[in-house]
């Protein structure tokens, strides 16, 4: 049973690595567009893992549609997320993902949440803070190179999970690298002067409240995005007005 397991997460949490280092090339185009009442239509790019596609639950249930909903509820025009993110990525792997969209202008701001992956793999927290320090310079540039519009998501605790009781590793042992790796991304955000949104302590809850635990057993349910989602609004419709 514990092989099988194991083998799902590895499915959910691992893929291939390419190094690469994007950077906005094109020229800057505003994407953001008035509307015929003289409304403006925001813009949103969501880069990231599993966490930021919302794996196992439903596309209008992952933070960042949840987001874009309660936006609009508050009178904030905004297009459907540009989401840049799949399952497994590591740091690296976003990285090439961006430069492979090949993504030319701006938007109107950015969320940034990576590294669950770099953990699990055991790769080098070194090397997690160069290619993160690198994936949020990129962010910013997408934000038109302003920082207010940059958001940056600390790494949930998938060691809370049900995934994570049964995949063979020490709970704590999860929850103490988890901690290293957003100790490291908290740093490099808050020094570049970025907004820092820290979701971990709540993703705990996950260990007694399955609620917050979407079937696959190992991501969040749409109950929790709408945590993060709600953490995130009062700072994204700061700038969006």
């Amino acid at each position: 049973m514990k092989i099988l397991l194991s083998a799902i997460l590895i499915s959910f949490l691992t893929s291939g690595c390419t190094k690469q280092q994007p950077m906005p090339t094109e020229p800057i185009i505003d994407r953001s567009t008035v509307s015929p009442n003289g409304e403006r239509n925001f813009t949103y790019l969501a880069l990231g893992d599993s966490y930021t596609i919302g794996e196992s639950v439903k596309q209008a249930e992952s933070f960042p549609y949840q987001l874009q909903s309660l936006l609009k509820t508050q009178g904030i025009s905004i297009a459907d997320p540009k989401i840049i993110a799949v399952t497994g990525w590591t740091t690296d792997e976003l990285q090439a993902g961006i430069k492979k969209e090949n993504l030319t202008g701006t938007y109107s701001f950015v969320t940034l949440l990576i590294g669950v992956n770099n953990q699990y793999r055991g790769y080098p927290i070194n090397t997690y803070k160069k290619e993160f320090t690198e994936l949020l310079q990129t962010a910013i540039a997408f934000a038109g190179g302003n920082k207010n519009k940059v958001f940056v998501v600390s790494i949930p605790d998938w060691g809370a999970t049900p995934f994570g009781k049964n995949s063979g590793r020490n709970a704590q042992t999860i929850a103490n690298e988890i901690d290293s790796f957003n100790a490291a991304n908290q740093e490099i955000t808050l020094s570049a002067g970025v907004n820092y949104t820290n979701i971990t302590p709540a993703s705990r809850n996950a260990a007694t409240d399955l609620s917050l635990v979407a079937s696959d057993g190992l991501h969040p349910s749409a109950k929790m995005y709408t945590e993060w989602a709600t953490a995130l609004l009062p700072k994204v419709a700061n700038v969006s007005k």
